[in-house]
């Protein structure tokens, strides 16, 4: 697969407590430069980075991150707030809790709550897949498929664990083909992108794919 069509598909990331905006501005650089899908950048600097990209390109953020346990009428609030500031494309993490307790209606109803708080733009969901058993990931994609959101996502890099194989290749066997999957978390190869591609992923949670390609082009030109 060309690097174009892998980088196409990445949220360029960077979520760590400590980025600035010289940080936030570079990886913004990057993602004009290298035509990535988005960037997912935290909630405090994303009208800054909408002003700064302006339709170049879409700025991606997270809500209720990376525990998932507020309310759903804060997570709201933020989504309605990140809407506001500019936001394209919103990022949830449901309440795990409730996974644990067996509540999925509580889960698929707080999702359309946030999914209809964003206005229309695209809503993810962090099932945080480190955290859950299979049964449990098989019952997130069904209530992800009922819920009106436009994605399911692995995890948030917060936690145990990031992305496997298995988990994505079971979420395609489980959601409903208007679900696409996003793959989050320890993503660090040209290779192992490629690998969550073909096995159904739509979307890479990343930040190591651009330094890849930065890479490439300072080592041969090849970009």
């Amino acid at each position: 697969m060309d690097i174009k069509d892998i980088l196409a598909k990445c949220d360029h990331t960077l979520l760590t407590q400590t980025a600035t905006w010289d940080e936030i501005r570079a990886i913004c650089d990057d993602g004009m430069k290298y035509a990535t899908a988005s960037v997912c950048i935290p909630a405090s600097y994303v009208r800054k980075a909408k002003e700064y990209v302006g339709n170049k390109l879409p700025i991606c953020t997270v809500i209720g991150f990376p525990n998932g346990y507020s309310t759903t009428a804060v997570k709201c609030f933020e989504t309605v707030d990140a809407v506001a500031n500019g936001a394209d494309e919103i990022d949830m993490v449901i309440n795990i809790g409730l996974v644990k307790d067996g509540d999925y209606d509580a889960l698929r109803d707080e999702i359309a709550a946030v999914k209809a708080a964003c206005g229309g733009k695209i809503l993810k969901v962090i099932i945080e897949t480190c955290l859950l058993t299979d049964d449990e990931k098989i019952n997130m994609c069904k209530v992800v498929s009922a819920s009106g959101a436009d994605y399911i996502k692995t995890s948030t890099g917060f936690s145990r664990a990031g992305a496997t194989f298995e988990d994505v290749a079971l979420f395609a066997r489980h959601v409903s083909p208007h679900v696409k999957i996003k793959a989050a978390g320890g993503i660090s190869s040209i290779a192992d992108a490629e690998k969550f591609i073909a096995l159904g992923a739509h979307r890479l949670g990343t930040s190591r794919i651009v330094k890849l390609a930065k890479g490439m082009e300072a080592h041969d030109n090849s970009y």
